[in-house]
């Protein structure tokens, strides 16, 4: 009977697999499920395991279970309605007299849900009053205006400040894939970087180590020590600060470097114009020249950053000495630096605040460069997929 709410799922973005299905039959069937506000938690445990996918699964649920139709931004809404486990209560609650085609014609919708959970769930528990289900007032855990302690508030203004969840708003961050970059996101995105190596004194007790070789020895206690793990994760970033065409990103831009600054402790930022040659600048001014040669030096093991559009004239790339800035003598065409950067420092992204799906419309130096680099958009999918790039290379 929840088969169409799983699709439904999926089609809202929640990575749901056919082991998490198993793993809530199998609370259902120890009755860890005994009415909505249970089925709610339940159900979010199991499925949700990304803090990005709280908000489908709660738009999700929100119009599968409870007729909030408004929230659910995709045609398949009515699923549910039309499912047999649904239509079979419904002709049953007309044969036997309980309801009439006239009633259920005129009844919100939301009132039908409840009496169908209702019956539903009387099969595990018998309930007893109106202490249970969605409406106003009262002492019911689902709806708003009333008295009850904890629970969940359906839209509504709250009663004694306690619900532990609220469905009708969102209070926490937007974490969905096509979710604009904001301070938090960013920073969300950004913590899984890590590049953690013991350091130190050997001070810190190995748990599974001393437990192991005490086994090893018959009982006898073994302790047995490690280094401490510390986050020793060295990051650069480089940013277009040049020309017209990435003034229109300067805030998103200027967002992301402020939560890499915060993130990380060791961060070196440089800046070019359009494309790097000899090298970068450290000074927003273009005045302190700092040879790449320099920067080659550094440990291999970094995480590099370019943020760029990509978009010149294809002799800034192609072409000796063709760079836009007269005081800049590139002999060597700067496509060739790129490739140097790329080879000196294997773990580098390309992020770039153009979306994605305006890549095609770009010049070709767009396409040039995504040969070069792993370059995504700076979206909060994009800024996912290029940490989880540089941790999958770095395993490799």
């Amino acid at each position: 009977m929840f088969i169409d709410f799983f699709q439904l799922l999926r089609r809202c973005g929640v990575p749901i697999s056919f082991q998490f299905i198993i793993e809530f039959f199998a609370a259902w069937e120890k009755g860890l499920v005994t009415n909505l506000d249970r089925l709610f938690i339940v159900m979010r445990l199991i499925f949700v395991k990304r803090v990005e996918h709280f908000d489908a699964f709660e738009r999700a649920f929100a119009a599968y279970f409870l007729g909030q139709i408004d929230r659910l931004q995709i045609p398949e809404v009515d699923t549910f309605l039309t499912s047999k486990p649904f239509q079979d209560w419904l002709n049953k609650q007309i044969e036997e007299g309980n309801l009439s085609p006239q009633a259920i014609h005129n009844m919100p919708l939301d009132e039908l849900l409840q009496k169908f959970w209702e019956t539903l769930l009387k099969q595990q528990e018998e309930h007893h009053g109106g202490n249970r289900w969605i409406g106003t007032g009262g002492t019911s855990p689902w709806g708003h205006s009333g008295n009850a302690q904890g629970g969940i508030r359906v839209h509504g203004a709250g009663g004694n400040k306690s619900a532990i969840k609220v469905l009708g708003q969102n209070r926490y961050t937007n974490y969905k894939q096509d979710a604009k970059l904001g301070a938090e996101n960013i920073r969300q995105a950004l913590a899984t970087l890590k590049h953690m190596i013991p350091v130190g004194p050997q001070n810190e007790l190995d748990v599974d180590e001393t437990i192991y070789r005490t086994c090893k020895n018959g009982g006898e206690i073994d302790f047995v020590f490690k280094r401490e793990l510390r986050d020793r994760l060295k990051v650069v970033l480089f940013m277009d600060n040049g020309g017209y065409s990435m003034t229109p990103y300067v805030r998103l831009v200027r967002l992301l470097f402020s939560k890499m600054r915060s993130q990380f402790k060791d961060l070196d930022f440089y800046y070019f114009h359009n494309c790097i040659y000899e090298g970068v600048y450290s000074d927003v001014q273009h005045r302190n020249f700092v040879p790449l040669n320099s920067l080659f030096q550094k440990d291999k093991d970094i995480r590099l950053f370019i943020v760029g559009d990509a978009n010149m004239a294809p002799s800034e790339l192609f072409s000796p000495y063709g760079a836009i800035n007269y005081y800049v003598e590139n002999a060597i065409p700067g496509i060739d630096w790129l490739r140097l950067i790329a080879d000196t420092f294997p773990y580098t992204v390309w992020l770039n605040p153009i979306e994605k799906k305006y890549w095609y419309y770009q010049s070709s130096t767009l396409d040039a460069i995504s040969e070069i680099f792993h370059m995504q958009d700076l979206t909060l999918n994009g800024l996912k997929n290029a940490v989880t790039y540089l941790e999958d290379k770095k395993e490799k």
